[in-house]
């Protein structure tokens, strides 16, 4: 064995050291690629077509329990939420429940009747009379929120009286 003396000498005994092990990062050697894309079979499972753009989309219909249920929450809720509850109950439940829908809509509409008071008692509130309009309303409509709630619990259209249907 010859060597020179810039090479280390090892005794042929030992031998080489091992390659380090791969850590993850390096870039794979050979890429692999993803399966070609087969249609299902005649019969298979094709998902449904999505609704064109704007088009509703329309969910199962609601039992009748679930349509008083949303129409007298469309009611209540207007209580502590004002317009927003009814407004939110119309949009998600319109062509799932004809019941649900009217009278989400009728909850809405008196709610726009009572912001309009509640608007006008709050400018006249400069001259007294708004000091009181504002408290009549708000009894007025708790009284025929918590009416209009009860008689859609039992399956009633309610129809406010004094109110105006912007929204039909």
């Amino acid at each position: 064995m010859t060597t020179t003396p810039d090479e280390p000498q090892v005794p042929s005994s030992v031998p080489p050291p091992a390659p380090p092990a791969p850590s993850g990062y390096e870039a794979a050697s050979t890429p692999v690629a993803p399966p070609a894309y087969t249609p299902p079979p005649d019969g298979g499972y094709a998902p449904p077509p999505a609704p064109a753009y704007g088009a509703p989309a329309v969910g199962a219909p609601l039992s009748d329990a679930d349509q008083r249920l949303w129409a007298m929450l469309s009611h209540i809720g207007a209580i502590v939420l004002g317009f927003i509850a009814p407004l939110v109950i119309w949009l998600i439940y319109k062509g799932r429940g004809q019941f649900v829908e009217e009278q989400a809509k009728e909850s809405l509409n008196f709610q726009i009747l009572v912001a309009i008071a509640y608007v006008i008692g709050t400018v006249t509130s400069v001259i007294g009379i708004g000091f009181i309009i504002i408290p009549v309303v708000w009894v007025a409509a708790l009284v025929f929120e918590i009416i209009a709630g009860l008689a859609a619990n039992k399956g009633e259209a309610y129809r406010y009286p004094l109110n105006w249907r912007l929204i039909k």
